[in-house]
Protein backbone atom coordinates (compact mmCIF):
# COMPACT_ATOMS: atom_id res chain seq x y z
CA UNK A 1 0.00 0.00 0.00
CA UNK A 2 1.32 3.41 -0.94
CA UNK A 3 1.34 6.51 1.22
CA UNK A 4 2.40 10.02 0.28
CA UNK A 5 4.04 12.38 2.74
CA UNK A 6 6.01 15.60 2.59
CA UNK A 7 9.05 14.33 0.70
CA UNK A 8 7.02 12.83 -2.14
CA UNK A 9 4.62 15.73 -2.57
CA UNK A 10 7.40 18.29 -2.47
CA UNK A 11 9.30 16.37 -5.11
CA UNK A 12 6.28 16.26 -7.37
CA UNK A 13 5.40 19.93 -6.96
CA UNK A 14 8.89 21.23 -7.65
CA UNK A 15 9.92 18.93 -10.50
CA UNK A 16 6.72 18.27 -12.44
CA UNK A 17 6.95 21.28 -14.72
CA UNK A 18 10.69 20.87 -15.31
CA UNK A 19 10.33 17.24 -16.35
CA UNK A 20 7.48 18.02 -18.72
CA UNK A 21 9.47 20.76 -20.45
CA UNK A 22 12.53 18.53 -20.75
CA UNK A 23 10.57 15.78 -22.41
CA UNK A 24 8.83 18.09 -24.85
CA UNK A 25 12.14 19.68 -25.80
CA UNK A 26 13.94 16.35 -26.17
CA UNK A 27 14.10 14.76 -29.64
CA UNK A 28 12.10 11.68 -28.73
CA UNK A 29 11.64 9.11 -31.47
CA UNK A 30 7.87 8.89 -31.51
CA UNK A 31 5.59 6.32 -33.04
CA UNK A 32 2.47 7.17 -34.98
CA UNK A 33 -0.45 8.47 -32.89
CA UNK A 34 -2.19 5.68 -31.06
CA UNK A 35 -4.92 5.17 -28.53
CA UNK A 36 -4.57 6.30 -24.94
CA UNK A 37 -4.12 3.78 -22.14
CA UNK A 38 -5.80 3.61 -18.74
CA UNK A 39 -3.77 2.48 -15.70
CA UNK A 40 -2.76 -1.14 -16.29
CA UNK A 41 -2.62 -4.36 -14.30
CA UNK A 42 1.07 -5.16 -14.00
CA UNK A 43 0.76 -8.94 -13.73
CA UNK A 44 3.78 -11.12 -13.05
CA UNK A 45 6.23 -9.47 -15.45
CA UNK A 46 8.42 -6.51 -14.54
CA UNK A 47 8.12 -5.13 -18.09
CA UNK A 48 4.81 -4.31 -19.80
CA UNK A 49 5.31 -2.99 -23.33
CA UNK A 50 1.75 -1.98 -24.20
CA UNK A 51 3.07 0.52 -26.76
CA UNK A 52 5.06 -2.17 -28.57
CA UNK A 53 8.27 -0.13 -28.76
CA UNK A 54 10.64 -2.84 -27.53
CA UNK A 55 12.08 -5.77 -29.42
CA UNK A 56 12.17 -9.11 -27.64
CA UNK A 57 15.84 -8.68 -26.81
CA UNK A 58 15.27 -5.15 -25.49
CA UNK A 59 12.41 -6.32 -23.30
CA UNK A 60 14.60 -9.13 -21.97
CA UNK A 61 17.37 -6.64 -21.20
CA UNK A 62 15.04 -4.41 -19.16
CA UNK A 63 13.63 -7.46 -17.36
CA UNK A 64 17.16 -8.67 -16.59
CA UNK A 65 18.09 -5.28 -15.12
CA UNK A 66 14.97 -5.34 -12.95
CA UNK A 67 15.70 -8.91 -11.85
CA UNK A 68 19.27 -7.97 -10.86
CA UNK A 69 17.95 -5.05 -8.85
CA UNK A 70 15.57 -7.39 -7.03
CA UNK A 71 18.31 -9.94 -6.36
CA UNK A 72 20.85 -7.39 -5.16
CA UNK A 73 18.67 -5.07 -3.11
CA UNK A 74 15.21 -6.67 -2.71
CA UNK A 75 13.69 -3.83 -4.72
CA UNK A 76 11.15 -4.45 -7.47
CA UNK A 77 11.11 -2.13 -10.48
CA UNK A 78 8.15 -2.30 -12.85
CA UNK A 79 8.48 -0.60 -16.24
CA UNK A 80 5.42 0.19 -18.36
CA UNK A 81 5.43 1.64 -21.88
CA UNK A 82 2.13 2.97 -23.27
CA UNK A 83 1.24 5.28 -26.13
CA UNK A 84 -0.53 7.91 -24.05
CA UNK A 85 -1.76 8.25 -20.49
CA UNK A 86 -5.49 8.52 -19.89
CA UNK A 87 -7.84 8.36 -16.91
CA UNK A 88 -5.80 10.21 -15.62
CA UNK A 89 -3.78 11.97 -18.32
CA UNK A 90 -1.14 13.40 -15.98
CA UNK A 91 2.01 11.24 -15.94
CA UNK A 92 2.50 11.29 -12.17
CA UNK A 93 -1.15 10.66 -11.45
CA UNK A 94 -1.27 7.83 -13.99
CA UNK A 95 1.81 6.16 -12.54
CA UNK A 96 0.60 6.58 -8.99
CA UNK A 97 -2.86 5.28 -9.85
CA UNK A 98 -1.30 2.24 -11.50
CA UNK A 99 0.85 1.69 -8.42
CA UNK A 100 -2.13 1.96 -6.08
CA UNK A 101 -4.26 -0.25 -8.34
CA UNK A 102 -1.60 -2.95 -8.17
CA UNK A 103 -0.98 -2.54 -4.41
CA UNK A 104 2.72 -1.80 -4.85
CA UNK A 105 4.63 -1.59 -1.59
CA UNK A 106 7.42 0.63 -0.21
CA UNK A 107 10.10 -1.47 -1.93
CA UNK A 108 8.34 -1.30 -5.29
CA UNK A 109 9.02 1.36 -7.94
CA UNK A 110 7.21 2.03 -11.20
CA UNK A 111 8.58 3.76 -14.29
CA UNK A 112 5.71 4.76 -16.57
CA UNK A 113 6.57 6.05 -20.06
CA UNK A 114 4.10 7.43 -22.61
CA UNK A 115 6.02 7.07 -25.87
CA UNK A 116 3.56 9.01 -27.99
CA UNK A 117 2.45 11.39 -25.24
CA UNK A 118 5.99 12.61 -24.46
CA UNK A 119 5.67 12.04 -20.72
CA UNK A 120 7.08 9.80 -18.00
CA UNK A 121 7.22 9.44 -14.24
CA UNK A 122 9.23 7.34 -11.79
CA UNK A 123 6.81 6.54 -8.99
CA UNK A 124 8.22 5.58 -5.62
CA UNK A 125 7.15 5.44 -2.00
CA UNK A 126 9.00 7.85 0.25
CA UNK A 127 8.82 5.23 2.99
CA UNK A 128 11.06 3.06 0.83
CA UNK A 129 14.84 2.87 0.62
CA UNK A 130 15.21 5.56 -2.06
CA UNK A 131 14.49 9.15 -1.07
CA UNK A 132 12.57 11.71 -3.11
CA UNK A 133 15.76 13.64 -3.88
CA UNK A 134 17.39 10.47 -5.14
CA UNK A 135 14.40 9.73 -7.35
CA UNK A 136 14.73 13.23 -8.78
CA UNK A 137 18.36 12.63 -9.65
CA UNK A 138 17.58 9.24 -11.20
CA UNK A 139 14.94 10.85 -13.39
CA UNK A 140 17.07 13.78 -14.50
CA UNK A 141 20.49 12.11 -14.74
CA UNK A 142 19.69 8.54 -15.72
CA UNK A 143 16.26 8.17 -17.31
CA UNK A 144 15.77 11.46 -19.13
CA UNK A 145 18.92 11.29 -21.32
CA UNK A 146 17.83 7.87 -22.59
CA UNK A 147 14.34 9.11 -23.41
CA UNK A 148 15.69 12.14 -25.24
CA UNK A 149 17.69 9.76 -27.41
CA UNK A 150 14.62 7.63 -28.06
CA UNK A 151 16.20 4.69 -26.24
CA UNK A 152 13.12 3.19 -24.57
CA UNK A 153 14.81 0.11 -23.19
CA UNK A 154 17.78 2.21 -22.07
CA UNK A 155 15.43 4.28 -19.91
CA UNK A 156 14.21 1.18 -18.08
CA UNK A 157 17.73 -0.16 -17.62
CA UNK A 158 18.94 3.25 -16.44
CA UNK A 159 16.12 3.39 -13.89
CA UNK A 160 17.15 0.01 -12.49
CA UNK A 161 20.82 1.03 -12.33
CA UNK A 162 19.96 4.38 -10.75
CA UNK A 163 17.89 2.71 -8.04
CA UNK A 164 20.69 0.22 -7.42
CA UNK A 165 23.26 3.01 -7.09
CA UNK A 166 20.97 4.97 -4.77
CA UNK A 167 20.52 2.04 -2.41
CA UNK A 168 24.16 1.02 -2.61
CA UNK A 169 25.15 4.59 -1.82
CA UNK A 170 23.35 4.53 1.50
CA UNK A 171 19.84 5.67 0.60
CA UNK A 172 17.71 6.07 3.70
CA UNK A 173 15.31 3.32 4.74
CA UNK A 174 12.23 3.26 6.86
CA UNK A 175 13.85 3.74 10.28
CA UNK A 176 16.18 6.42 8.94
CA UNK A 177 13.19 8.32 7.64
CA UNK A 178 11.34 8.23 10.92
CA UNK A 179 14.35 9.10 13.04
CA UNK A 180 14.81 12.21 10.93
CA UNK A 181 11.08 12.84 11.24
CA UNK A 182 11.30 12.94 15.02
CA UNK A 183 14.38 15.17 15.08
CA UNK A 184 13.42 17.46 12.19
CA UNK A 185 9.92 18.41 13.08
CA UNK A 186 8.26 19.13 9.78
CA UNK A 187 8.90 16.15 7.60
CA UNK A 188 5.76 14.37 8.74
CA UNK A 189 3.56 17.42 8.49
CA UNK A 190 1.69 16.15 5.49
CA UNK A 191 -0.40 13.90 7.66
CA UNK A 192 -3.55 15.06 5.94
CA UNK A 193 -2.46 13.47 2.70
CA UNK A 194 -3.71 10.04 3.66
CA UNK A 195 -3.16 8.17 0.43
CA UNK A 196 0.21 7.79 -1.22
CA UNK A 197 0.68 9.17 -4.74
CA UNK A 198 -2.30 11.51 -4.72
CA UNK A 199 -3.15 14.31 -7.12
CA UNK A 200 -0.32 16.80 -7.51
CA UNK A 201 -0.82 20.03 -5.62
CA UNK A 202 -1.46 22.93 -7.93
CA UNK A 203 -2.49 20.77 -10.87
CA UNK A 204 -5.16 21.97 -13.25
CA UNK A 205 -8.71 21.25 -12.20
CA UNK A 206 -11.88 21.06 -14.24
CA UNK A 207 -13.32 24.22 -12.77
CA UNK A 208 -13.90 26.13 -9.60
CA UNK A 209 -15.11 24.13 -6.61
CA UNK A 210 -18.70 23.20 -7.30
CA UNK A 211 -18.40 24.74 -10.76
CA UNK A 212 -18.27 22.06 -13.51
CA UNK A 213 -16.39 23.11 -16.60
CA UNK A 214 -19.38 22.19 -18.75
CA UNK A 215 -21.32 24.98 -17.01
CA UNK A 216 -18.47 27.41 -17.55
CA UNK A 217 -18.65 26.57 -21.24
CA UNK A 218 -22.32 27.49 -21.43
CA UNK A 219 -22.91 30.47 -19.14
CA UNK A 220 -22.91 33.94 -20.76
CA UNK A 221 -19.43 35.35 -21.28
CA UNK A 222 -20.22 38.42 -19.19
CA UNK A 223 -21.17 36.23 -16.21
CA UNK A 224 -18.07 34.09 -16.74
CA UNK A 225 -15.89 37.19 -16.81
CA UNK A 226 -17.47 38.41 -13.57
CA UNK A 227 -16.73 35.08 -11.88
CA UNK A 228 -13.16 35.10 -13.16
CA UNK A 229 -12.60 38.60 -11.77
CA UNK A 230 -14.03 37.59 -8.41
CA UNK A 231 -11.82 34.49 -8.34
CA UNK A 232 -8.74 36.63 -8.99
CA UNK A 233 -9.51 38.93 -6.08
CA UNK A 234 -10.25 36.04 -3.70
CA UNK A 235 -7.10 34.17 -4.69
CA UNK A 236 -4.92 37.25 -4.33
CA UNK A 237 -6.32 37.74 -0.83
CA UNK A 238 -5.81 34.05 -0.02
CA UNK A 239 -2.16 34.21 -1.03
CA UNK A 240 -1.55 37.30 1.10
CA UNK A 241 -3.23 35.57 4.05
CA UNK A 242 -1.21 32.42 3.45
CA UNK A 243 2.03 34.39 3.51
CA UNK A 244 1.12 35.63 6.97
CA UNK A 245 0.11 32.12 8.04
CA UNK A 246 3.41 30.79 6.74
CA UNK A 247 5.28 33.22 8.96
CA UNK A 248 3.28 32.14 12.02
CA UNK A 249 3.82 28.46 11.22
CA UNK A 250 7.56 28.97 10.76
CA UNK A 251 7.82 30.64 14.13
CA UNK A 252 5.76 27.92 15.81
CA UNK A 253 7.01 24.73 14.15
CA UNK A 254 10.32 25.64 12.54
CA UNK A 255 11.49 26.24 8.98
CA UNK A 256 11.66 22.55 8.08
CA UNK A 257 8.01 22.04 8.89
CA UNK A 258 6.84 24.66 6.39
CA UNK A 259 8.82 23.52 3.35
CA UNK A 260 5.72 21.93 1.76
CA UNK A 261 3.64 24.99 2.65
CA UNK A 262 6.22 27.23 0.99
CA UNK A 263 6.18 25.03 -2.09
CA UNK A 264 2.38 25.21 -2.29
CA UNK A 265 2.49 28.97 -1.82
CA UNK A 266 5.08 29.39 -4.57
CA UNK A 267 2.97 27.22 -6.84
CA UNK A 268 -0.11 29.29 -6.07
CA UNK A 269 1.76 32.51 -6.80
CA UNK A 270 2.81 31.15 -10.17
CA UNK A 271 -0.77 30.22 -10.98
CA UNK A 272 -1.98 33.64 -9.94
CA UNK A 273 0.64 35.32 -12.14
CA UNK A 274 -0.56 33.28 -15.10
CA UNK A 275 -4.15 34.21 -14.29
CA UNK A 276 -3.32 37.93 -14.11
CA UNK A 277 -1.46 37.66 -17.43
CA UNK A 278 -4.61 36.27 -19.03
CA UNK A 279 -6.67 39.01 -17.41
CA UNK A 280 -4.30 41.61 -18.87
CA UNK A 281 -4.77 40.10 -22.33
CA UNK A 282 -8.52 40.35 -21.88
CA UNK A 283 -8.27 43.99 -20.82
CA UNK A 284 -5.79 45.26 -23.41
CA UNK A 285 -6.71 47.25 -26.52
CA UNK A 286 -6.48 44.31 -28.90
CA UNK A 287 -9.88 42.84 -29.78
CA UNK A 288 -10.47 39.24 -28.69
CA UNK A 289 -12.79 36.67 -30.20
CA UNK A 290 -15.60 35.24 -28.10
CA UNK A 291 -13.77 31.92 -28.13
CA UNK A 292 -10.63 33.55 -26.72
CA UNK A 293 -12.58 35.44 -24.08
CA UNK A 294 -14.35 32.30 -22.90
CA UNK A 295 -11.23 30.16 -22.96
CA UNK A 296 -9.07 32.65 -21.07
CA UNK A 297 -11.72 33.33 -18.44
CA UNK A 298 -12.25 29.61 -17.89
CA UNK A 299 -8.51 29.19 -17.49
CA UNK A 300 -8.46 31.99 -14.90
CA UNK A 301 -11.16 30.22 -12.91
CA UNK A 302 -9.23 26.94 -13.15
CA UNK A 303 -5.95 28.48 -12.01
CA UNK A 304 -7.54 30.25 -9.07
CA UNK A 305 -9.38 27.10 -8.01
CA UNK A 306 -6.19 25.05 -8.07
CA UNK A 307 -4.26 27.66 -6.10
CA UNK A 308 -6.95 27.92 -3.45
CA UNK A 309 -7.27 24.17 -3.07
CA UNK A 310 -3.54 23.75 -2.50
CA UNK A 311 -3.42 26.56 0.04
CA UNK A 312 -6.53 25.32 1.83
CA UNK A 313 -4.95 21.89 2.25
CA UNK A 314 -1.90 23.44 3.89
CA UNK A 315 -3.96 25.69 6.14
CA UNK A 316 -6.10 22.74 7.21
CA UNK A 317 -2.98 20.76 8.06
CA UNK A 318 -1.70 23.44 10.42
CA UNK A 319 -5.16 23.99 11.90
CA UNK A 320 -5.41 20.29 12.73
CA UNK A 321 -1.93 20.31 14.20
CA UNK A 322 -2.73 23.27 16.44
CA UNK A 323 -5.92 21.55 17.51
CA UNK A 324 -3.90 18.46 18.37
CA UNK A 325 -1.65 20.51 20.66
CA UNK A 326 -4.65 21.07 22.95
CA UNK A 327 -5.35 17.35 23.42
CA UNK A 328 -1.96 15.63 23.39
CA UNK A 329 -2.64 13.24 26.34
CA UNK A 330 -6.01 12.10 24.96
CA UNK A 331 -4.70 11.82 21.41
CA UNK A 332 -1.69 9.82 22.61
CA UNK A 333 -3.99 7.38 24.39
CA UNK A 334 -6.15 7.01 21.29
CA UNK A 335 -3.14 6.29 19.12
CA UNK A 336 -1.73 3.78 21.59
CA UNK A 337 -5.07 1.96 21.74
CA UNK A 338 -5.33 1.85 17.95
CA UNK A 339 -1.79 0.51 17.73
CA UNK A 340 -2.59 -2.25 20.22
CA UNK A 341 -5.63 -3.28 18.19
CA UNK A 342 -3.55 -3.49 15.04
CA UNK A 343 -0.79 -5.39 16.83
CA UNK A 344 -3.38 -8.03 17.67
CA UNK A 345 -4.06 -8.39 13.94
CA UNK A 346 -0.44 -8.84 12.92
CA UNK A 347 -0.09 -12.56 13.57
CA UNK A 348 -3.50 -13.29 12.09
CA UNK A 349 -2.53 -11.42 8.94
CA UNK A 350 0.82 -13.20 8.86
CA UNK A 351 -1.07 -16.50 8.94
CA UNK A 352 -3.27 -15.24 6.11
CA UNK A 353 -0.22 -14.51 3.96
CA UNK A 354 1.19 -17.95 4.73
CA UNK A 355 -2.10 -19.60 3.78
CA UNK A 356 -2.28 -17.60 0.57
CA UNK A 357 1.26 -18.68 -0.30
CA UNK A 358 0.10 -22.30 -0.23
CA UNK A 359 -2.59 -21.62 -2.85
CA UNK A 360 -1.18 -18.85 -5.01
CA UNK A 361 2.12 -18.11 -6.74
CA UNK A 362 4.67 -15.60 -5.49
CA UNK A 363 3.77 -13.28 -8.37
CA UNK A 364 0.15 -13.22 -7.18
CA UNK A 365 1.26 -12.05 -3.75
CA UNK A 366 4.21 -9.84 -4.72
CA UNK A 367 2.43 -6.63 -3.74
CA UNK A 368 1.67 -7.75 -0.17
CA UNK A 369 4.37 -10.30 0.62
CA UNK A 370 6.20 -7.94 3.01
CA UNK A 371 3.17 -6.01 4.26
CA UNK A 372 3.18 -7.69 7.67
CA UNK A 373 6.84 -6.81 8.26
CA UNK A 374 6.24 -3.25 7.09
CA UNK A 375 3.22 -2.92 9.39
CA UNK A 376 5.24 -4.28 12.30
CA UNK A 377 7.93 -1.66 11.71
CA UNK A 378 5.38 1.13 11.70
CA UNK A 379 3.73 -0.11 14.87
CA UNK A 380 7.13 -0.27 16.56
CA UNK A 381 7.74 3.34 15.58
CA UNK A 382 4.47 4.37 17.23
CA UNK A 383 5.95 3.67 20.66
CA UNK A 384 9.07 5.67 19.84
CA UNK A 385 7.07 8.62 18.54
CA UNK A 386 4.69 8.66 21.51
CA UNK A 387 7.58 8.49 23.97
CA UNK A 388 9.28 11.42 22.23
CA UNK A 389 6.00 13.35 22.21
CA UNK A 390 5.50 12.76 25.93
CA UNK A 391 9.01 14.01 26.64
CA UNK A 392 8.44 17.16 24.57
CA UNK A 393 5.08 17.79 26.21
CA UNK A 394 6.65 17.41 29.64
CA UNK A 395 9.22 20.04 28.68
CA UNK A 396 6.45 22.39 27.57
CA UNK A 397 7.17 22.09 23.84
CA UNK A 398 3.63 21.29 22.73
CA UNK A 399 4.37 22.05 19.08
CA UNK A 400 7.02 19.33 18.84
CA UNK A 401 4.83 17.03 20.92
CA UNK A 402 1.93 17.48 18.50
CA UNK A 403 4.15 16.57 15.57
CA UNK A 404 5.29 13.45 17.40
CA UNK A 405 1.71 12.38 18.07
CA UNK A 406 0.79 13.10 14.48
CA UNK A 407 3.72 10.98 13.28
CA UNK A 408 2.43 8.15 15.46
CA UNK A 409 -1.07 8.59 14.04
CA UNK A 410 0.32 8.45 10.53
CA UNK A 411 2.19 5.25 11.33
CA UNK A 412 -0.97 3.67 12.69
CA UNK A 413 -2.85 4.66 9.55
CA UNK A 414 -0.15 3.18 7.36
CA UNK A 415 -0.01 -0.04 9.36
CA UNK A 416 -3.76 -0.43 9.01
CA UNK A 417 -3.59 0.14 5.27
CA UNK A 418 -0.84 -2.47 4.97
CA UNK A 419 -2.80 -5.08 6.91
CA UNK A 420 -6.04 -4.23 5.14
CA UNK A 421 -4.29 -4.65 1.80
CA UNK A 422 -3.58 -8.30 2.61
CA UNK A 423 -7.25 -8.93 3.34
CA UNK A 424 -8.25 -7.12 0.17
CA UNK A 425 -5.83 -9.09 -2.00
CA UNK A 426 -7.02 -12.32 -0.41
CA UNK A 427 -10.62 -11.41 -1.21
CA UNK A 428 -9.74 -10.36 -4.77
CA UNK A 429 -7.85 -13.58 -5.45
CA UNK A 430 -10.69 -15.67 -4.04
CA UNK A 431 -13.21 -13.78 -6.13
CA UNK A 432 -11.08 -14.23 -9.23
CA UNK A 433 -10.80 -17.96 -8.58
CA UNK A 434 -14.58 -18.16 -8.22
CA UNK A 435 -14.95 -16.46 -11.59
CA UNK A 436 -12.57 -19.04 -13.07
CA UNK A 437 -14.76 -21.82 -11.71
CA UNK A 438 -17.74 -20.16 -13.40
CA UNK A 439 -16.12 -19.31 -16.71
CA UNK A 440 -14.52 -22.70 -17.38
CA UNK A 441 -17.83 -24.63 -17.73
CA UNK A 442 -19.26 -21.80 -19.84
CA UNK A 443 -16.23 -21.95 -22.10
CA UNK A 444 -16.57 -25.71 -22.47
CA UNK A 445 -20.25 -25.23 -23.35
CA UNK A 446 -19.23 -22.75 -26.04
CA UNK A 447 -16.74 -25.31 -27.32
CA UNK A 448 -19.50 -27.88 -27.69
CA UNK A 449 -21.61 -25.38 -29.62
CA UNK A 450 -18.65 -24.46 -31.82
CA UNK A 451 -17.98 -28.12 -32.62
CA UNK A 452 -21.61 -28.56 -33.63
CA UNK A 453 -21.41 -25.52 -35.88
CA UNK A 454 -18.19 -26.75 -37.47
CA UNK A 455 -19.87 -30.08 -38.23
CA UNK A 456 -22.51 -28.28 -40.33
CA UNK A 457 -19.84 -26.58 -42.43
CA UNK A 458 -16.68 -24.53 -41.91
CA UNK A 459 -15.28 -23.75 -45.37
CA UNK A 460 -12.62 -21.29 -44.20
CA UNK A 461 -11.58 -23.30 -41.16
CA UNK A 462 -12.18 -20.31 -38.89
CA UNK A 463 -14.29 -22.22 -36.39
CA UNK A 464 -11.83 -25.11 -36.29
CA UNK A 465 -8.93 -22.75 -35.54
CA UNK A 466 -10.75 -21.12 -32.65
CA UNK A 467 -11.81 -24.52 -31.32
CA UNK A 468 -8.19 -25.71 -31.29
CA UNK A 469 -6.84 -22.65 -29.46
CA UNK A 470 -9.70 -22.67 -26.95
CA UNK A 471 -9.25 -26.37 -26.25
CA UNK A 472 -5.55 -25.75 -25.60
CA UNK A 473 -6.37 -22.93 -23.19
CA UNK A 474 -8.88 -25.06 -21.29
CA UNK A 475 -6.40 -27.94 -21.08
CA UNK A 476 -3.61 -25.68 -19.82
CA UNK A 477 -5.84 -24.01 -17.26
CA UNK A 478 -7.15 -27.27 -15.87
CA UNK A 479 -3.59 -28.56 -15.59
CA UNK A 480 -2.51 -25.46 -13.66
CA UNK A 481 -5.51 -25.69 -11.37
CA UNK A 482 -4.71 -29.31 -10.63
CA UNK A 483 -0.99 -28.74 -10.05
CA UNK A 484 -1.14 -25.53 -7.99
CA UNK A 485 -0.19 -23.05 -6.69
CA UNK A 486 -1.86 -20.78 -9.22
CA UNK A 487 -1.91 -17.19 -10.39
CA UNK A 488 -5.67 -16.50 -10.64
CA UNK A 489 -5.21 -13.17 -12.42
CA UNK A 490 -3.06 -14.71 -15.14
CA UNK A 491 -5.48 -17.62 -15.60
CA UNK A 492 -8.47 -15.28 -15.69
CA UNK A 493 -6.79 -13.20 -18.41
CA UNK A 494 -6.18 -16.32 -20.52
CA UNK A 495 -9.76 -17.47 -20.12
CA UNK A 496 -11.05 -14.02 -20.96
CA UNK A 497 -9.04 -13.95 -24.18
CA UNK A 498 -10.24 -17.42 -25.17
CA UNK A 499 -13.82 -16.49 -24.33
CA UNK A 500 -13.69 -13.36 -26.50
CA UNK A 501 -12.27 -15.34 -29.43
CA UNK A 502 -14.86 -18.09 -29.40
CA UNK A 503 -17.69 -15.66 -28.66
CA UNK A 504 -16.69 -13.67 -31.73
CA UNK A 505 -17.02 -16.73 -33.95
CA UNK A 506 -20.24 -17.93 -32.36
CA UNK A 507 -21.80 -14.49 -32.45
CA UNK A 508 -21.05 -14.19 -36.15
CA UNK A 509 -22.80 -17.48 -36.84
CA UNK A 510 -25.67 -16.55 -34.55
CA UNK A 511 -26.09 -13.21 -36.32
CA UNK A 512 -26.12 -14.94 -39.71
CA UNK A 513 -28.73 -17.42 -38.51
CA UNK A 514 -30.84 -14.66 -37.04
CA UNK A 515 -30.68 -12.75 -40.32
CA UNK A 516 -31.79 -15.86 -42.22
CA UNK A 517 -34.63 -16.43 -39.79
CA UNK A 518 -35.77 -12.85 -40.19
CA UNK A 519 -35.67 -13.13 -43.98
CA UNK A 520 -37.69 -16.31 -43.85
CA UNK A 521 -40.20 -14.69 -41.54
CA UNK A 522 -40.50 -11.67 -43.84
CA UNK A 523 -41.03 -13.99 -46.80
CA UNK A 524 -43.82 -15.79 -45.00
CA UNK A 525 -45.49 -12.48 -44.22
CA UNK A 526 -45.22 -11.43 -47.87
CA UNK A 527 -46.70 -14.72 -49.08
CA UNK A 528 -49.56 -14.48 -46.62
CA UNK A 529 -50.34 -10.95 -47.77
CA UNK A 530 -50.25 -12.02 -51.43
CA UNK A 531 -52.45 -15.01 -50.74
CA UNK A 532 -54.96 -12.77 -48.99
CA UNK A 533 -55.10 -10.47 -52.02
CA UNK A 534 -55.62 -13.40 -54.40
CA UNK A 535 -58.41 -14.72 -52.24
CA UNK A 536 -60.05 -11.33 -52.21
CA UNK A 537 -59.84 -11.15 -55.98
CA UNK A 538 -61.37 -14.60 -56.34
CA UNK A 539 -64.21 -13.61 -54.09
CA UNK A 540 -64.72 -10.45 -56.14
CA UNK A 541 -64.83 -12.37 -59.44
CA UNK A 542 -67.13 -15.00 -58.04
CA UNK A 543 -69.54 -12.38 -56.80
CA UNK A 544 -69.42 -10.40 -60.06
CA UNK A 545 -69.06 -12.99 -62.80
CA UNK A 546 -70.91 -11.05 -65.41
CA UNK A 547 -68.89 -7.89 -64.88
CA UNK A 548 -65.39 -9.41 -65.02
CA UNK A 549 -63.77 -9.88 -68.43
CA UNK A 550 -61.21 -12.43 -69.69
CA UNK A 551 -58.09 -10.27 -69.09
CA UNK A 552 -58.76 -9.92 -65.36
CA UNK A 553 -59.58 -13.60 -65.08
CA UNK A 554 -56.26 -14.43 -66.82
CA UNK A 555 -54.26 -12.37 -64.31
CA UNK A 556 -56.11 -14.05 -61.45
CA UNK A 557 -55.32 -17.49 -62.85
CA UNK A 558 -51.61 -16.59 -63.05
CA UNK A 559 -51.61 -15.46 -59.41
Amino acid sequence: MFLESGWMLLRRVLTGALLAVALVAGPLALAAPASAQDPVDLGASHVDDVAGVLTDSQGDAVAAAAAKLADDHKIDLFVVYVDRFTNPTDAADWANETAAQNNLGPNDYLLAVATDGRAYYLSGDDEGPVSADQLDRIEQNDIEPQLRAGDWSGAGIAAAQGLSDAVGGGGGGFFWFFIIAVVVVGLILFFVLRSRRKKKAGGAVAGAPGQPQSELQTIPIEELQRRAGSALVQTDDAIRTSEEELGFATAQYGADSVVPFQAALDQAKGQLREAFTLKQKLDDAEPDTDEQRRGWNIRIVELCAAANQALDAQADAFDELRSLEKRIPAASTEVATAAQELTARVEQTRATVAALAQRYTDASLATVSDNVDQATQRLAFVQTALAAAAQKAGAGDTSAAAIGVRAAEESVDQAKLLLDAVDRVAADLAKTQQSIDTVLPELESDLAEARALAATGDPGGTIAGVIASTEQTVTDVRAKLAAGPINPLEIAQRLDGANRSIDGVLQGVRDARLQTQRAQSALQQTLLAAKARVSACEDFVTARRGAVGPEARTRLAEA
